[in-house]
């Protein structure tokens, strides 16, 4: 892909419009940047043109936007730059979105406190619970855990990623602290 790929630091310009649509729900809004400069000649700092741009960010990104943005807040945006021309009313007019990937808070101005949202979808996390004798024999011959003769009702050939972010291998050597977060290198 030759995707133009920027980070932008600024500010929420308007409340957040978050719409279904048939491919997800997409929420938007505008984003104004202002550069600041050090002016040497009067020893303070000023202001320069504001730029501004609509920012788009599709299904949970979204969803998650909408909960957390507020106009005002300061942000960073990270996104692929698209640049569109139309004509309206007979002139021509330049606008600048971005596809945003991932947004948050600028903790330069502030704090935030992170919640994690639970997924709804959690067919990659659980265990399967009613499984023949015959698939998990399958199950654990093609996982390497011998023939399978072994395998009791219980017994799942490769083990479930509890944390996604680990390999098999990392997984059960990686240390846990109380809360269930990792306490070793990742």
């Amino acid at each position: 892909m030759n995707d133009t790929v920027v980070t932008l630091v600024g500010n929420a310009a308007t409340g957040v419009d978050y719409r279904e649509t048939p491919t997800g729900g997409v929420a938007r809004f505008r984003f104004a940047v202002t550069p600041r400069r050090w002016d040497r000649r009067n020893s303070a700092w000023t202001d320069g043109s504001t730029s501004f741009y609509t920012v788009c960010a599709w299904r949970n990104l979204g969803a998650n936007l909408t909960a957390s943005v507020n106009v005002g807040d300061p942000l960073v945006v990270h996104g692929r730059l698209r640049v569109r021309d139309e004509t309206l009313d007979g002139q021509r007019r330049t606008f600048v979105d971005i596809d945003a990937v991932s947004i948050g808070h600028d903790l330069t101005w502030g704090t935030s406190a992170f919640k994690r949202v639970a997924r709804a979808n959690t067919a990659l996390t659980e265990r399967p619970v009613d499984m023949s004798a015959a698939a998990l024999a399958a199950n654990a011959a093609t996982a390497g855990n011998g023939s399978g003769s072994d395998a009791g009702p219980g017994a799942v050939g490769k083990p479930v990623h509890t944390q996604p972010w680990l390999s098999e291998q990392d997984e059960s050597a990686a240390p846990v602290g109380a809360a269930g977060v990792p306490t070793g290198p990742l």
